[in-house]
């Protein structure tokens, strides 16, 4: 399961940093998408019983969509 969990943890970090150029980039339809993807995407970690910051050293769920 380490490699499920850690593809988990991957599709949030990407999720994030997808957020973060958008936000950049001053892109509302992209911002869009990835604030959708983050949400599933943490919604699925969530749903498994995985806290995708742990090890990562990322910012808490709650301040990543914001």
């Amino acid at each position: 399961m380490g490699g499920f969990v850690e593809s988990v943890r991957e599709r949030v970090r990407a999720a994030r940093a997808a957020v973060a150029a958008a936000r950049a980039a001053d892109d509302p339809d992209a911002l869009a998408m990835a604030e959708d993807e983050l949400d599933d995407a943490l919604r699925t970690a969530d749903g498994v019983g995985i806290d995708p910051d742990r090890g990562a050293g990322g910012p808490s769920r709650g301040g990543a969509a914001q």
